[in-house]
């Protein structure tokens, strides 16, 4: 089943867009704050570490347009059905607050034991773990390391709105999971629901053309077809 789901998906992973494409800039909430002190992997473009730098350093568009390049990571968890749960990212984040994206987004970080191991992306697969369960509630004994199935990285770069961007080497993490706890985390995520392949284009339709709303770039780049 996971094959199946990855071949119909990586025709779609090669290219970032976006239908809107919206930074927070007002008021930054004080946990989300605090995690722009959080050191990034820095690397070059064949993702090589290079050093470190924050999160804020790394998602800030500089006077000249520029963004260091980083490591993160975008978890799809599917269970045995297909469906994908995607989250609606909270008002509170400073990137792309209130779109919707898929499971889980983030970034290994520089300071964790563990998270810049490369060795087959066990750095990326113990980050994700950690911020499933900071994000979503999910327990570590639910997701572990061997059930996250790396299909690619991409390479992406967007200036937002010119003050909050995106600059990353993206590690794309596949899970297929039944039975799972869900206790989203309301300073990262306000909304969460499981979709249907079958009802994908119809749901991403919805939002961008009936609700208003918008997808994050990640999403809109994976949207099946």
């Amino acid at each position: 089943m996971m094959a199946k789901v990855s071949k119909s998906m990586f025709s779609v992973m090669q290219k970032i867009t976006s239908t809107k494409r919206y930074y927070g800039m007002a008021k930054i909430a004080p946990l989300q704050k605090a995690a722009l002190e959080e050191r990034c992997i820095l690397v070059d473009e064949l993702d090589r570490p290079v050093g470190d730098a924050s999160k804020y350093d790394c998602h800030r568009v500089t006077k000249d347009g520029n963004l260091p390049l980083h490591r993160a990571f975008s978890v799809f968890l599917f269970n045995y059905n297909g469906d994908l749960l995607l989250q609606k990212r909270s008002d509170e984040k400073i990137t792309f607050p209130g779109h919707y994206t898929n499971t889980c987004c983030s970034h290994p970080l520089a300071e964790i034991p563990g998270e810049t191991s490369e060795d087959n992306a066990m750095g990326i697969r113990r980050a994700a773990q950690r911020r499933l369960a900071y994000e979503l509630g999910i327990p570590s004994s639910e997701i572990e390391l061997s059930d996250f199935f790396y299909i690619s990285r991409v390479h992406y770069f967007s200036l937002g709105n010119g003050v909050w961007g995106e600059h990353e080497i993206d590690y794309v993490l596949f899970v297929q999971k039944d039975n799972i706890t869900l206790d989203p985390n309301p300073d990262e995520i306000s909304e969460i629901q499981w979709v249907s392949r079958k009802k994908i284009d119809e749901f991403t339709r919805c939002l961008i053309m009936v609700c208003n709303r918008s997808l994050s770039p990640v999403i809109s780049l994976k949207t099946l077809n």
